[in-house]
């Protein structure tokens, strides 16, 4: 009899922030990344530079947990969620933990897209979603083994989502997704008028 089965798997984590870790309060947090933003002209400079729509502090802010509190205590449950993601990877870390290597800010106007990239150097990257108005933008993940398709048909509509080249997850306001850093990710265009505010971070082997 033949058999069919699935390998390779690529892990995608999904949580709410609030299963680990002190208690965020959400409108605290989008507060702070607006009042981070208006202050950071570093940020901002980089922005118009290179063409970044809105903000992000990731070329100009790498100690977000040390000046403010509330992202002290987001990176504490952050560490948790990540450890967890990390026993469900079944790492071998040889005793030593994942830790955190950045952090950074993305406010995401109307109009505003981040293209297709990966995050070389780190093993695990995540995003928790601070703003998610109802038109925003799903985060769009590829199939890793998308640049050795090179005489592949493309999928049937309505393929099994292990199938398909690429799949769309649609986070709420207080979740967290967690992937390994080599998977291609992108945020499509933001159709809605309001902006979306996200966190990101990476962590390493430490």
């Amino acid at each position: 009899m033949s058999q069919i089965r699935s390998l390779f798997v690529t892990r995608l984590y999904r949580a709410a922030l609030s299963e680990h870790g002190p208690a965020i309060d959400a409108k605290e947090l989008e507060a702070s990344c607006y009042s981070i933003a208006e202050d950071d002209e570093a940020g901002q400079d980089w922005c118009e530079t290179e063409g970044y729509p809105g903000y992000t502090s990731y070329a100009s802010l790498t100690d977000l947990p040390w000046r403010f509190p509330i992202f002290a205590d987001l990176v504490t449950a952050l560490d948790a969620h990540v450890a967890a993601f990390a026993e469900d990877l079944e790492f071998d870390l040889d005793g030593r933990a994942l830790k955190l290597e950045d952090i950074w800010i993305n406010i995401l106007p109307e109009g505003g897209s981040h293209g297709s990239h990966i995050h070389p150097h780190s093993v695990l990257s995540g995003t928790t979603y601070v703003a998610m108005p109802e038109d925003a933008s799903a985060l769009k993940l590829e199939d890793p083994r998308s640049a050795r398709m090179m005489a592949a048909p493309p999928r049937r509509k309505g393929a099994r989502e292990e199938l398909q080249t690429f799949v769309y997850a649609k986070p709420q306001v207080g979740d967290v997704l967690l992937w390994e850093s080599w998977l291609r990710h992108e945020v499509p265009l933001n159709m809605s008028e309001e902006d979306r505010i996200s966190v990101s971070f990476n962590y390493s082997w430490a």
